[in-house]
Protein backbone atom coordinates (compact mmCIF):
# COMPACT_ATOMS: atom_id res chain seq x y z
CA UNK A 1 0.00 0.00 0.00
CA UNK A 2 3.00 2.30 -0.51
CA UNK A 3 1.18 4.45 -3.09
CA UNK A 4 -2.09 4.84 -1.19
CA UNK A 5 -1.03 7.98 0.67
CA UNK A 6 -0.13 9.96 -2.45
CA UNK A 7 -3.10 8.60 -4.41
CA UNK A 8 -5.53 9.78 -1.75
CA UNK A 9 -3.93 13.22 -1.64
CA UNK A 10 -4.13 13.41 -5.41
CA UNK A 11 -7.80 12.44 -5.50
CA UNK A 12 -8.67 14.98 -2.82
CA UNK A 13 -6.81 17.69 -4.71
CA UNK A 14 -8.78 16.92 -7.88
CA UNK A 15 -12.02 17.64 -6.04
CA UNK A 16 -10.57 20.55 -4.03
CA UNK A 17 -11.70 18.66 -0.94
CA UNK A 18 -10.35 19.09 2.58
CA UNK A 19 -9.54 16.24 4.93
CA UNK A 20 -12.49 17.24 7.08
CA UNK A 21 -14.94 17.11 4.17
CA UNK A 22 -13.74 13.68 3.10
CA UNK A 23 -13.94 12.49 6.71
CA UNK A 24 -17.58 13.59 7.02
CA UNK A 25 -18.40 11.93 3.72
CA UNK A 26 -16.88 8.61 4.82
CA UNK A 27 -18.19 8.80 8.37
CA UNK A 28 -14.78 8.91 10.03
CA UNK A 29 -12.85 11.57 11.95
CA UNK A 30 -10.55 14.10 10.33
CA UNK A 31 -7.70 12.58 12.33
CA UNK A 32 -8.32 9.25 10.57
CA UNK A 33 -7.78 10.87 7.15
CA UNK A 34 -4.65 12.55 8.46
CA UNK A 35 -3.29 9.22 9.69
CA UNK A 36 -4.03 7.57 6.33
CA UNK A 37 -2.15 10.30 4.48
CA UNK A 38 0.79 10.16 6.87
CA UNK A 39 0.88 6.33 6.67
CA UNK A 40 0.32 5.96 10.39
CA UNK A 41 -2.79 3.87 9.73
CA UNK A 42 -4.71 2.39 6.81
CA UNK A 43 -8.47 2.32 6.18
CA UNK A 44 -10.55 -0.81 6.45
CA UNK A 45 -11.78 -2.52 3.31
CA UNK A 46 -15.27 -0.97 3.42
CA UNK A 47 -13.73 2.51 3.56
CA UNK A 48 -11.41 1.69 0.69
CA UNK A 49 -14.38 0.62 -1.43
CA UNK A 50 -16.26 3.80 -0.52
CA UNK A 51 -13.26 5.86 -1.63
CA UNK A 52 -13.13 3.93 -4.92
CA UNK A 53 -16.84 4.48 -5.56
CA UNK A 54 -16.65 8.14 -4.69
CA UNK A 55 -13.63 9.00 -6.82
CA UNK A 56 -14.36 6.55 -9.63
CA UNK A 57 -11.14 4.54 -9.42
CA UNK A 58 -10.37 0.85 -9.07
CA UNK A 59 -9.09 -0.69 -5.87
CA UNK A 60 -5.84 -1.73 -7.57
CA UNK A 61 -5.19 1.80 -8.82
CA UNK A 62 -5.93 3.28 -5.42
CA UNK A 63 -3.81 0.91 -3.36
CA UNK A 64 -0.84 -0.11 -5.54
CA UNK A 65 -1.21 1.91 -8.74
CA UNK A 66 -0.61 5.49 -9.73
CA UNK A 67 -3.88 7.39 -10.17
CA UNK A 68 -1.95 10.50 -11.23
CA UNK A 69 -0.76 8.70 -14.39
CA UNK A 70 -2.71 5.44 -14.72
CA UNK A 71 -1.08 4.60 -18.08
CA UNK A 72 2.21 4.14 -16.19
CA UNK A 73 0.74 1.53 -13.81
CA UNK A 74 2.06 -2.01 -13.76
CA UNK A 75 -0.10 -4.29 -15.95
CA UNK A 76 -0.71 -8.02 -15.87
CA UNK A 77 0.14 -10.47 -18.61
CA UNK A 78 -2.56 -11.95 -20.80
CA UNK A 79 -1.63 -15.51 -19.84
CA UNK A 80 -2.34 -17.54 -16.76
CA UNK A 81 0.77 -16.48 -14.87
CA UNK A 82 0.70 -14.10 -11.98
CA UNK A 83 3.99 -12.32 -12.76
CA UNK A 84 3.68 -8.75 -13.96
CA UNK A 85 4.72 -8.03 -17.53
CA UNK A 86 7.96 -6.13 -17.92
CA UNK A 87 6.92 -2.99 -19.78
CA UNK A 88 10.32 -1.39 -19.54
CA UNK A 89 9.04 1.41 -17.34
CA UNK A 90 9.50 1.42 -13.60
CA UNK A 91 6.72 2.67 -11.34
CA UNK A 92 7.00 6.31 -10.48
CA UNK A 93 8.71 7.15 -7.22
CA UNK A 94 7.06 9.75 -4.99
CA UNK A 95 9.75 12.28 -5.96
CA UNK A 96 8.92 11.79 -9.68
CA UNK A 97 5.22 12.48 -9.34
CA UNK A 98 3.88 15.87 -10.33
CA UNK A 99 3.35 18.24 -7.38
CA UNK A 100 -0.13 18.44 -5.88
CA UNK A 101 -0.43 21.99 -7.25
CA UNK A 102 -0.50 20.52 -10.78
CA UNK A 103 -3.20 17.91 -10.10
CA UNK A 104 -5.99 20.20 -11.25
CA UNK A 105 -4.76 19.84 -14.82
CA UNK A 106 -6.24 16.35 -15.05
CA UNK A 107 -10.03 16.12 -15.49
CA UNK A 108 -11.69 14.92 -12.29
CA UNK A 109 -14.45 12.33 -12.45
CA UNK A 110 -17.94 13.71 -12.04
CA UNK A 111 -19.16 13.69 -8.43
CA UNK A 112 -21.60 10.92 -7.61
CA UNK A 113 -24.48 10.75 -5.14
CA UNK A 114 -23.06 7.99 -2.98
CA UNK A 115 -25.04 8.99 0.15
CA UNK A 116 -28.56 8.64 -1.32
CA UNK A 117 -29.10 12.38 -0.86
CA UNK A 118 -31.33 12.86 -3.91
CA UNK A 119 -33.75 10.04 -3.04
CA UNK A 120 -33.93 11.19 0.57
CA UNK A 121 -34.58 14.83 -0.34
CA UNK A 122 -37.28 14.00 -2.89
CA UNK A 123 -39.11 12.03 -0.21
CA UNK A 124 -38.60 14.83 2.32
CA UNK A 125 -39.74 17.48 -0.19
CA UNK A 126 -42.99 15.58 -0.74
CA UNK A 127 -43.84 14.87 2.92
CA UNK A 128 -43.38 18.36 4.35
CA UNK A 129 -45.79 20.14 1.94
CA UNK A 130 -48.25 17.25 2.35
CA UNK A 131 -48.24 17.71 6.11
CA UNK A 132 -48.73 21.46 5.84
CA UNK A 133 -51.54 20.95 3.33
CA UNK A 134 -53.35 18.46 5.59
CA UNK A 135 -53.30 20.79 8.60
CA UNK A 136 -54.54 23.89 6.76
CA UNK A 137 -57.07 21.87 4.75
CA UNK A 138 -58.43 20.30 7.95
CA UNK A 139 -58.93 23.75 9.47
CA UNK A 140 -60.66 24.87 6.28
CA UNK A 141 -62.96 21.86 6.30
CA UNK A 142 -63.84 22.60 9.90
CA UNK A 143 -64.92 26.13 8.98
CA UNK A 144 -67.81 24.62 6.99
CA UNK A 145 -69.36 23.98 10.37
CA UNK A 146 -68.81 27.44 11.84
CA UNK A 147 -71.79 27.97 14.13
CA UNK A 148 -72.41 31.45 12.64
CA UNK A 149 -72.93 30.15 9.10
CA UNK A 150 -72.73 26.35 9.09
CA UNK A 151 -73.67 24.33 6.04
CA UNK A 152 -75.86 22.30 8.42
CA UNK A 153 -77.61 25.38 9.73
CA UNK A 154 -78.27 25.52 13.44
CA UNK A 155 -77.21 22.11 14.74
CA UNK A 156 -75.68 20.70 17.92
CA UNK A 157 -73.23 18.80 15.70
CA UNK A 158 -71.49 21.93 14.41
CA UNK A 159 -68.91 22.28 17.18
CA UNK A 160 -68.17 18.56 17.19
CA UNK A 161 -67.73 18.36 13.41
CA UNK A 162 -65.50 21.45 13.38
CA UNK A 163 -63.36 19.94 16.11
CA UNK A 164 -63.26 16.57 14.31
CA UNK A 165 -62.12 18.08 11.01
CA UNK A 166 -59.38 20.11 12.65
CA UNK A 167 -58.13 17.20 14.74
CA UNK A 168 -58.08 14.86 11.75
CA UNK A 169 -56.20 17.44 9.71
CA UNK A 170 -53.62 17.93 12.45
CA UNK A 171 -53.18 14.18 12.95
CA UNK A 172 -52.72 13.51 9.24
CA UNK A 173 -50.34 16.45 9.01
CA UNK A 174 -48.26 15.20 11.90
CA UNK A 175 -48.12 11.73 10.35
CA UNK A 176 -46.26 13.36 7.45
CA UNK A 177 -44.29 16.02 9.32
CA UNK A 178 -42.94 14.20 12.36
CA UNK A 179 -41.36 11.16 10.61
CA UNK A 180 -40.07 13.41 7.83
CA UNK A 181 -38.42 15.78 10.29
CA UNK A 182 -36.90 13.02 12.40
CA UNK A 183 -35.68 11.16 9.32
CA UNK A 184 -34.11 14.30 7.89
CA UNK A 185 -32.31 15.08 11.14
CA UNK A 186 -30.99 11.52 11.27
CA UNK A 187 -29.83 11.74 7.65
CA UNK A 188 -27.95 14.97 8.34
CA UNK A 189 -26.25 13.51 11.39
CA UNK A 190 -25.20 10.45 9.38
CA UNK A 191 -24.11 12.52 6.37
CA UNK A 192 -22.81 15.88 7.60
CA UNK A 193 -21.14 16.51 4.24
CA UNK A 194 -22.41 15.84 0.72
CA UNK A 195 -20.41 16.87 -2.31
CA UNK A 196 -22.29 18.89 -4.90
CA UNK A 197 -23.14 16.45 -7.71
CA UNK A 198 -25.90 18.43 -9.44
CA UNK A 199 -25.55 19.53 -13.06
CA UNK A 200 -26.73 22.71 -14.77
CA UNK A 201 -29.60 20.71 -16.25
CA UNK A 202 -30.72 19.76 -12.74
CA UNK A 203 -30.61 23.38 -11.66
CA UNK A 204 -32.57 24.56 -14.69
CA UNK A 205 -35.25 21.92 -14.04
CA UNK A 206 -35.49 23.00 -10.38
CA UNK A 207 -35.83 26.66 -11.40
CA UNK A 208 -38.70 25.79 -13.74
CA UNK A 209 -40.44 23.82 -10.99
CA UNK A 210 -39.99 26.71 -8.55
CA UNK A 211 -41.39 29.22 -11.05
CA UNK A 212 -44.46 27.11 -11.77
CA UNK A 213 -45.03 26.46 -8.06
CA UNK A 214 -44.76 30.15 -7.15
CA UNK A 215 -47.09 31.30 -9.91
CA UNK A 216 -49.62 28.55 -9.22
CA UNK A 217 -49.47 28.89 -5.44
CA UNK A 218 -49.80 32.66 -5.40
CA UNK A 219 -52.59 32.42 -7.97
CA UNK A 220 -54.57 30.02 -5.78
CA UNK A 221 -54.19 32.27 -2.75
CA UNK A 222 -55.33 35.30 -4.73
CA UNK A 223 -58.34 33.38 -6.04
CA UNK A 224 -59.24 32.47 -2.47
CA UNK A 225 -58.90 36.08 -1.38
CA UNK A 226 -61.13 37.22 -4.26
CA UNK A 227 -63.72 34.60 -3.25
CA UNK A 228 -63.81 35.92 0.33
CA UNK A 229 -64.20 39.52 -0.87
CA UNK A 230 -66.96 38.53 -3.31
CA UNK A 231 -68.87 36.59 -0.66
CA UNK A 232 -68.60 39.50 1.78
CA UNK A 233 -69.47 42.29 -0.65
CA UNK A 234 -72.14 40.66 -2.80
CA UNK A 235 -73.50 37.72 -0.82
CA UNK A 236 -73.19 39.36 2.60
CA UNK A 237 -71.58 36.21 4.01
CA UNK A 238 -68.40 36.73 6.01
CA UNK A 239 -68.27 33.51 8.05
CA UNK A 240 -68.57 29.81 7.38
CA UNK A 241 -68.11 28.42 3.90
CA UNK A 242 -66.32 31.48 2.34
CA UNK A 243 -63.56 31.16 4.92
CA UNK A 244 -63.54 27.40 4.42
CA UNK A 245 -63.06 27.68 0.66
CA UNK A 246 -60.41 30.34 1.20
CA UNK A 247 -58.39 28.14 3.57
CA UNK A 248 -58.65 25.15 1.26
CA UNK A 249 -57.26 27.21 -1.60
CA UNK A 250 -54.58 28.56 0.72
CA UNK A 251 -53.70 24.97 1.67
CA UNK A 252 -53.14 24.11 -1.99
CA UNK A 253 -51.23 27.32 -2.69
CA UNK A 254 -48.96 27.11 0.35
CA UNK A 255 -48.21 23.44 -0.29
CA UNK A 256 -47.26 24.24 -3.89
CA UNK A 257 -45.01 27.13 -2.85
CA UNK A 258 -43.34 25.10 -0.10
CA UNK A 259 -42.76 22.18 -2.47
CA UNK A 260 -41.26 24.41 -5.15
CA UNK A 261 -39.00 26.13 -2.64
CA UNK A 262 -37.80 22.87 -1.09
CA UNK A 263 -37.35 21.24 -4.49
CA UNK A 264 -35.11 24.12 -5.53
CA UNK A 265 -33.43 24.50 -2.15
CA UNK A 266 -32.21 20.89 -2.10
CA UNK A 267 -29.65 21.88 -4.76
CA UNK A 268 -28.01 24.31 -2.34
CA UNK A 269 -25.64 21.76 -0.88
CA UNK A 270 -23.48 24.45 0.68
CA UNK A 271 -26.41 25.41 2.91
CA UNK A 272 -27.21 21.75 3.55
CA UNK A 273 -23.63 21.06 4.64
CA UNK A 274 -23.74 24.06 6.98
CA UNK A 275 -27.03 22.94 8.53
CA UNK A 276 -25.92 19.31 8.69
CA UNK A 277 -22.77 20.36 10.52
CA UNK A 278 -24.94 22.18 13.06
CA UNK A 279 -27.02 19.01 13.50
CA UNK A 280 -23.83 17.05 13.98
CA UNK A 281 -22.59 19.53 16.56
CA UNK A 282 -25.93 19.41 18.35
CA UNK A 283 -25.79 15.61 18.49
CA UNK A 284 -22.27 15.86 19.94
CA UNK A 285 -23.29 18.60 22.40
CA UNK A 286 -21.05 21.18 20.70
CA UNK A 287 -23.60 23.93 19.98
CA UNK A 288 -22.81 27.40 21.31
CA UNK A 289 -24.99 29.33 23.74
CA UNK A 290 -26.51 31.52 21.01
CA UNK A 291 -28.06 28.55 19.25
CA UNK A 292 -29.48 27.19 22.49
CA UNK A 293 -30.97 30.58 23.43
CA UNK A 294 -32.54 30.92 19.99
CA UNK A 295 -34.07 27.44 20.25
CA UNK A 296 -35.46 28.19 23.70
CA UNK A 297 -36.99 31.49 22.58
CA UNK A 298 -38.60 30.01 19.47
CA UNK A 299 -39.93 27.05 21.43
CA UNK A 300 -41.50 29.37 24.01
CA UNK A 301 -43.04 31.58 21.33
CA UNK A 302 -44.66 28.65 19.54
CA UNK A 303 -45.98 27.20 22.81
CA UNK A 304 -47.63 30.53 23.62
CA UNK A 305 -49.01 30.77 20.06
CA UNK A 306 -50.52 27.28 20.40
CA UNK A 307 -52.14 28.12 23.73
CA UNK A 308 -53.59 31.36 22.35
CA UNK A 309 -54.86 29.71 19.16
CA UNK A 310 -56.56 26.82 20.94
CA UNK A 311 -58.06 29.16 23.55
CA UNK A 312 -59.62 31.33 20.84
CA UNK A 313 -60.87 28.24 19.01
CA UNK A 314 -62.62 26.52 21.89
CA UNK A 315 -63.59 29.39 24.19
CA UNK A 316 -64.11 32.41 21.94
CA UNK A 317 -65.76 30.85 18.86
CA UNK A 318 -62.54 30.89 16.87
CA UNK A 319 -61.67 34.51 17.64
CA UNK A 320 -62.54 37.51 15.44
CA UNK A 321 -63.94 36.15 12.17
CA UNK A 322 -62.50 32.73 12.94
CA UNK A 323 -58.92 33.97 12.66
CA UNK A 324 -57.59 31.83 15.52
CA UNK A 325 -55.07 30.25 13.16
CA UNK A 326 -53.29 33.58 12.80
CA UNK A 327 -51.65 32.96 16.20
CA UNK A 328 -49.35 30.37 14.58
CA UNK A 329 -48.55 32.72 11.70
CA UNK A 330 -47.63 35.50 14.14
CA UNK A 331 -45.63 33.02 16.21
CA UNK A 332 -43.65 31.97 13.15
CA UNK A 333 -42.90 35.60 12.26
CA UNK A 334 -41.74 36.32 15.82
CA UNK A 335 -39.45 33.26 15.65
CA UNK A 336 -37.96 34.59 12.44
CA UNK A 337 -37.39 38.02 13.98
CA UNK A 338 -35.81 36.40 17.04
CA UNK A 339 -33.44 34.36 14.88
CA UNK A 340 -32.36 37.42 12.89
CA UNK A 341 -31.66 39.42 16.04
CA UNK A 342 -29.71 36.62 17.70
CA UNK A 343 -27.65 36.00 14.56
CA UNK A 344 -26.86 39.73 14.41
CA UNK A 345 -25.74 39.73 18.05
CA UNK A 346 -23.73 36.57 17.42
CA UNK A 347 -21.99 38.12 14.42
CA UNK A 348 -21.26 41.36 16.30
CA UNK A 349 -19.46 39.39 18.99
CA UNK A 350 -17.54 37.32 16.45
CA UNK A 351 -19.07 34.06 17.63
CA UNK A 352 -18.85 31.98 14.49
CA UNK A 353 -18.91 28.20 14.33
CA UNK A 354 -15.42 27.66 12.97
CA UNK A 355 -14.32 24.84 15.29
CA UNK A 356 -13.02 21.68 13.63
CA UNK A 357 -15.33 18.68 13.98
CA UNK A 358 -13.62 15.80 15.69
Amino acid sequence: MSNFKTNLQYLRAQRNMTQEQLAMLLGVSRQAISKWESEKAYPEMDKLLMICDFFGVTLDDLVIGDVAQPHRNVSRTQGHGDEPEDTGAAPLADSERPPLSMFHQDPAPLPQDITGYEAHMRDFDAKIPSGIFAIIFGIGAGMFFDSDNSILGVSPLNDFLMFLCIVLGVIVGLVFLVPAGLGHSAFMRNHPYVEDFYTEHDRAEARRTLTIALIGGIGLILIGLAEVIFADEYLRVDDGWPNSVFLMLVACGVAAIVYGGMHYGRLNLAEYNKTAEQEYREAKGLNDSYDMVNGAICGTIMMIATIVGLTMLFFFNGGPKGMFWMSWVIGGLLCGISSVIIEAVKASHGKHDDDIIV
